[in-house]
């Protein structure tokens, strides 16, 4: 989820997007817990490749597979896809 610096790091406006984006996902068949939802700022390079102090509430993602891959940062969401 992009441009989160425009909404102040918002995590109700996050939690939104992410139910949004999961009913689509669902939608067109595929399972949304296994597509990793990482809030970012591509501008200032928030949670790109180091956590961001910017989002505390953000916990990270837990991909459902057999071995529950997690993680935090777009970097770890993209080397963790199968």
């Amino acid at each position: 989820v992009k441009k989160k610096d425009t909404t102040k790091w918002s995590e109700d406006r996050f939690n939104k997007i992410v139910k949004e984006k999961s009913n689509f996902i669902k939608k067109v068949g595929y399972n949304p817990k296994a597509v990793p939802f990482v809030p970012i700022s591509g501008f200032n390079g928030d949670n790109m490749i180091d956590n961001s102090p910017n989002c505390p509430w953000y916990k990270g993602w837990e991909k459902e597979t057999k071995t529950k891959t997690t993680a935090k940062t777009l970097l770890e969401a993209i080397d963790a896809n199968d």
